[in-house]
């Protein structure tokens, strides 16, 4: 698997990304949060903020009566398992985040992101109903800024790092890297089964990216790199 590094994309209608910075900012902010209070502070997050399908469904009856069940659809998806799954997200989020909030604009940026974690917090919802593992994780909403980009600039040289091949970065285009990224949640869900991991939930979010970003992109603004 490829760690993406940084792309030769520049930004072309926004000064500056700052909702693509905040995001970041966030995400850390909150898992930091967590962190504070330990393997306690983590757990309780995320049973009382993550997405609990059976929760959600109504089956059973959910751990903070004072929250409404249906907001975890949205709290989910600031919330991390550990370090490594939050820098994992925070990279391809910084990487490749700050073309599409350029091609979308800061306003409809955030809507889009907001929109590709629920969709894709649905997606698992509508296929595991009656889990009562809590689902947390970005992942979903950086999976539609990979669908976005993979749709937007698929020619864009992004330079990558693979110690089990080299180890200096190499420049491939955007359609292979994202490609092979998707590749391998179809290879998990449809190969290797279920790990834990809610593969899922990546697969509904780059669809949802892929479909929403010609909805959300300025009109100036090409596809496949027009």
């Amino acid at each position: 698997m490829f760690l993406p590094l940084y792309d030769s994309n520049k930004i072309a209608h926004i000064e500056r990304p700052f909702v693509n910075y905040g995001l970041i900012v966030v995400n850390l902010a909150v898992f930091a949060l967590q962190w504070a209070g330990g393997q306690e502070g983590l757990f309780y997050g995320h049973i009382t903020y993550g997405m609990i399908p059976a929760v959600v469904n109504g089956a059973v009856e959910g751990p903070a009566p004072w929250l409404p069940d249906q907001v975890s659809i949205f709290t989910y998806m600031f919330l991390h398992a550990d370090w490594l799954h939050l820098l994992s997200n925070m990279v391809f989020l910084w990487v490749f985040g700050d073309n599409v909030e350029d091609a979308m604009g800061h306003v409809k940026y955030l809507v889009f992101y907001v929109a590709c974690g629920i969709l894709s917090g649905l997606a698992h919802l509508v296929l595991f109903p009656d889990s009562l593992g809590p689902l947390v994780g970005a992942s979903g909403a950086v999976a539609g800024i990979i669908g976005a980009y993979l749709i937007l600039y698929p020619k864009v040289r992004v330079f990558v790092l693979n110690r089990l091949i080299v180890t200096f970065p190499l420049a491939l285009p955007a359609w292979m890297v994202l490609g092979l990224w998707v590749a391998t949640q179809l290879f998990y869900v449809f190969i290797w089964g279920d790990d834990g991991v809610a593969w899922w939930v990546h697969l509904g979010g780059v669809a949802a990216g892929a479909l929403l970003v010609v909805v959300f992109k300025r009109r100036e603004v090409g596809l496949w790199g027009r």
